[in-house]
């Protein structure tokens, strides 16, 4: 219900609501009612850009996607020669209101205009440079209009003020192309423009040398027709551009140009003056255009006082009367006569002229001048500005004219610009987040916007940076959604310093998850991935879940997409790798689809208890005897997840490992080397149960089957080889009293006498007691022991070996130990020495 127009029933009676009601004049329905507007609704886009689905959301961030197979866009459609006329209708800057302004004399500018025509008909590419006001934009409406039938896709009209080479390949995509919501990638957009046969026309460049090389290679069947400064960057050596220059008016063509615009012939004194003048100006013809300007309001002021004779002074159009006779402008006046011409103009557009010094120069839209300048006739005073020669257009806008800036911040009108500034970016915040204006309309005044923010940070009024932040919040889904992603960058990152200058940690981060979007859709996966990383963890720390959520789940796409690991697994939470000291760290789980999270496995690295490392080797410390290591990849800020599966894989191999290095079916207790026993390399019933293969090969002895390895040819020491101990190596291990030895015998307790070998090698003289050999030699053959029932151990075995400096360490089984298995600490095994 309506709390204006309440209905009877609430007060039957009659009441003060009903007085009130009475007393409220009618409504007009026409007339919007500002004071009850309901809430707004936030605005989201749904647009593609190559492969990926963007939902432009203001509130959370915008949410990409890879884009599904139903919403993937039609192919791009070249449009008519109609549709082409009417966009660039759509897309010049509006006629000013009021009279219209002359238009413009094209004078001794036929030769240059018949060449021009001429390069551009045989496909070549040519840059025009001249002062700025030489009447290049005139000259290439000329050219344009001669040129329109050349090329199958017409004539393509850019603007390069402020713009990149992506911006400039786009605008032409855009032109040629029909795609509504759709945004092509580099690479598509590549394959689309190489067949465009356009000539381009492109005014006011500011690009040079591999720039302008990137936006001529992108495009070989068009000719660009540029347009720049003397100061713009030459292009390279190799671009094969080329070159017209234009100079200014000859003395009589200016006086004739300046006839042209004050609309009747000088008089003697006003031709000196002009030629003077020409002196002065080098014959630029916007000086001439200007210089007929203030003769107008000459004119104007003589019959103002002629008519206006005996009448009140202010109600003269031009301001105060002046005599018939008064004189012209000085030489000065005349070169810079911006100033003296707003001192004549109305208010209105003097305020507008302060609102675009406060701007740099962008001249805010007509649309808006009444709300900026506080007069619902403000818009006329584009009119004035432009029929007076003090602005310029850029693209589908105006901007002031070459020189005029300097000059009217010289007579001080920059006074208070970050006043001016400051209100128009209060202005601008409200009206690009509007749920009525469209994304094109405020990418067409993204220009001013800009320039508001970066006047604001400039300046150090208080709260101007706050002003920035709700603007570029404001602006930038809208530029975003226009697809006009050069100011969408500009945007977010004018808004991301402004942020961190305020301390507002909740737009900051809203500002690195668009940037990290953006990062993602133009290809630069290692900045995605720091952006968002940074707004995740903001967003963390305030608890907001909405906004973390839509961070995850673009990081994920930047994993999938930078390749990640050949495994991966869905899982409701995340668990981080625990610092030192601390317990793993699980999130709770998050609504929407599984987040993939990388998973790195490394085999585990097993430590035998009874092995020695040899001198000068770098030991590692086992985690325990018998034990898996598993080893966690981690990276600075990269890998903040645990590694679950693999970390599960890894201590069932240990456990298995381990389980097979301890059971009584594969190590008999009677063939523990004991501190009273010696290892014989050569025995083949008595040796280290560690240099003996589980199945059953004998190390030093090549097996026979297909998967064994060939010995090493460059006499290199074998893995089985490397593996056999030291004969000077003991090891000391507990033992069960009586336990039967493999070969029938028992074994020995720690008192008793060294075992002898009961058989012999082949060939080798039986010797009851050889005693260590000091230089063993490894065996090729040896006999397999006889295989027994062996008993249980009762007593786990002790790690004190007893090693000299140079004992060398024993593997353990042939093919059951990793590469990375390390041997026990050097100084563990000297501890046992007697």
């Amino acid at each position: 219900m309506d709390p204006t127009n309440r209905e009877p029933e609430d007060h039957p009676y009659g009441g003060p609501a009903d007085d009130a009601a009475r007393r409220r004049p009618p409504r007009d329905p026409l007339t919007p009612d500002f004071a009850h507007q309901p809430p707004q609704r936030a605005r989201a886009v749904r647009l593609t850009a190559g492969e990926f689905l963007l939902t432009v959301n203001p509130v959370d961030g915008s949410e990409i996607e890879p884009c599904p197979p139903g919403e993937h866009p039609d192919a791009p459609v070249r449009r008519t020669a109609a549709e082409r006329a009417a966009r660039e209708r759509d897309a010049a800057p509006p006629v000013p209101p009021g009279p219209p302004a002359p238009q413009p004399l094209l004078l001794e500018r036929r030769e240059e205009r018949e060449r021009l025509v001429r390069l551009l008909a045989r496909g070549r590419s040519v840059r025009l440079t001249g002062p700025a006001g030489s009447g290049r934009t005139a000259l290439l409406d000329a050219v344009a209009a001669d040129c329109a039938d050349l090329a199958p896709d017409g004539v393509v009209r850019l603007s390069g003020h402020r713009r990149t080479t992506a911006d400039l390949l786009y605008g032409l995509f855009e032109t040629v192309y029909a795609s509504p919501g759709h945004r092509p990638d580099r690479e598509e957009l590549g394959t689309l423009l190489r067949g465009v046969g356009a000539v381009v026309v492109l005014d006011d460049l500011e690009l040079g040398g591999s720039a302008l090389d990137e936006l001529l290679d992108a495009t070989p069947e068009c000719a660009f027709l540029f347009a720049a400064t003397p100061d713009t960057a030459a292009p390279a050596a190799d671009s094969g551009l080329e070159e017209v220059f234009l100079a200014g008016l000859g003395r009589d063509a200016s006086v004739e140009l300046l006839e042209h615009v004050v609309g009747r012939a000088l008089t003697e004194e006003e031709a000196n003056w002009a030629g003077d003048l020409w002196f002065e100006s080098e014959g630029l013809p916007l000086r001439f255009v200007q210089a007929g300007a203030l003769l107008r309001q000459l004119d104007g002021l003589r019959a103002a006082a002629e008519d206006l004779d005996g009448y009140d002074p202010d109600d003269a159009p031009f301001g105060p009367p002046v005599p018939p006779d008064v004189s012209l402008p000085s030489l000065g006046e005349g070169a810079a006569p911006a100033a003296l011409l707003a001192s004549r103009m109305s208010e209105a557009a003097r305020e507008t002229l302060r609102f675009a010094v406060a701007l740099g120069g962008e001249v805010p839209h007509q649309a808006h001048l009444p709300a900026l300048v506080g007069d619902t006739h403000a818009d006329a005073a584009l009119g004035e500005l432009s029929l007076c020669g003090l602005l310029s257009p850029a693209g589908p806008r105006y901007r002031l004219a070459a020189g005029v800036l300097a000059q009217l911040e010289a007579s001080g009108y920059d006074e208070d610009a970050a006043g001016y500034a400051r209100n128009a970016a209060q202005h601008y915040a409200w009206w690009a987040g509007h749920p009525s204006v469209t994304p094109e309309r405020a990418a067409a005044e993204a220009d001013a916007v800009l320039a508001s923010m970066n006047r604001l940070l400039a300046g150090d009024r208080a709260g101007a940076a706050s002003t920035v932040v709700l603007l570029a919040r404001s602006a930038s889904p809208a530029f975003a959604a226009g697809m006009r992603w050069g100011h969408w960058e500009k945007a977010l990152r004018t808004g991301q310093g402004a942020a961190r200058t305020t301390g507002e940690v909740a737009e900051e981060a809203y500002f690195h998850h668009e940037l990290g979007v953006l990062a993602l859709l133009t290809g630069n996966l290692a900045r995605a991935r720091t952006e968002l990383e940074t707004s995740i963890g903001m967003r963390g720390a305030l608890a907001d879940k909405s906004g973390a959520v839509a961070g995850r789940r673009a990081l994920a796409l930047v994993t999938d997409r930078s390749g990640g690991p050949a495994r991966a697994r869905q899982t409701p939470f995340a668990e981080e790798a625990p610092a030192a000291g601390h317990a793993p760290v699980r999130t709770a789980a998050l609504p929407g689809p599984p987040v993939v999270v990388p998973v790195f496995e490394e085999p585990p690295t097993l430590v035998s208890p009874r092995v020695a490392p040899a001198a000068g080797e770098a030991a590692a410390q086992p985690s325990g005897p018998r034990s898996a290591r598993l080893g966690i990849l981690r990276g600075a800020r990269r890998n903040m997840v645990a590694i679950g599966a693999g970390a599960l894989l890894a201590a069932v191999l240990g456990t298995v490992v381990t389980l097979g290095a301890t059971s009584d079916s594969e190590e008999p207790a009677g063939r523990d080397v004991t501190t009273e026993r010696t290892a014989d390399p050569e025995s083949t019933e008595d040796g280290l149960s560690a240099d003996e293969p589980a199945g059953g090969t004998p190390v030093g002895e090549t097996s026979s089957g297909p998967g064994s390895p060939a010995p090493s040819a460059s006499g290199d020491a074998t893995p089985s080889e490397a593996a056999s101990p030291d004969p000077g190596a003991t090891e000391t291990a507990g033992t069960t009293p009586g336990a039967e030895d493999p070969s029938g015998g028992t074994s020995e307790s720690p008192g008793s006498p060294k075992p002898t070998r009961t058989t012999p090698e082949p060939g080798e003289p039986a010797d009851p007691d050889p005693g260590p050999d000091p230089d063993p030699e490894p065996t090729d053959e040896e006999t397999p022991p006889e295989t027994t029932e062996p008993t249980t151990p009762t007593d786990a075995p002790t790690d004190t070996p007893t090693a000299p400096e140079n004992s060398s360490s024993a593997s353990g089984p042939a093919g059951s130990a990793p590469a990375s298995a390390t041997a026990a600490p050097a100084d563990s095994a000297t501890t046992g020495t007697a």
